[in-house]
């Protein structure tokens, strides 16, 4: 079963990195693990009427972490970077 357009894009990231990669027109999305670069293009256009030039991926491992003594270990994520045509943005502080 195909997934929909919301289940492809979990949250944008709001990071200083991600923030500067906005004056390159580009935006940074955590997305589904098997979502494919064609899905996460056609769900970015789909959601915010835009025009996608390119889609980078990113399998981010989890981080071994220690909690009051125990060790756990976080959720790996895959985050997508995705570069938007001239002329297109996307404010990714406002709701859809």
């Amino acid at each position: 079963m195909k997934p929909a357009q919301y289940d492809i894009i979990r949250a944008p990231v709001v990071t200083e990195k991600s923030t500067r990669l906005g004056e390159l027109n580009q935006v940074v999305f955590r997305v589904r693990d098997d979502a494919t670069k064609p899905q996460i293009k056609a769900a970015v256009e789909a959601l915010f009427q835009v025009k996608v030039t390119a889609v980078n991926t990113m399998n981010v491992k989890g981080k071994v972490k220690r909690f009051r003594g125990r060790v756990g270990q976080r959720s790996d994520v895959k985050k997508a970077i995705v570069t938007l045509a001239a002329g297109h943005s996307i404010d990714v502080t406002t709701g859809i």
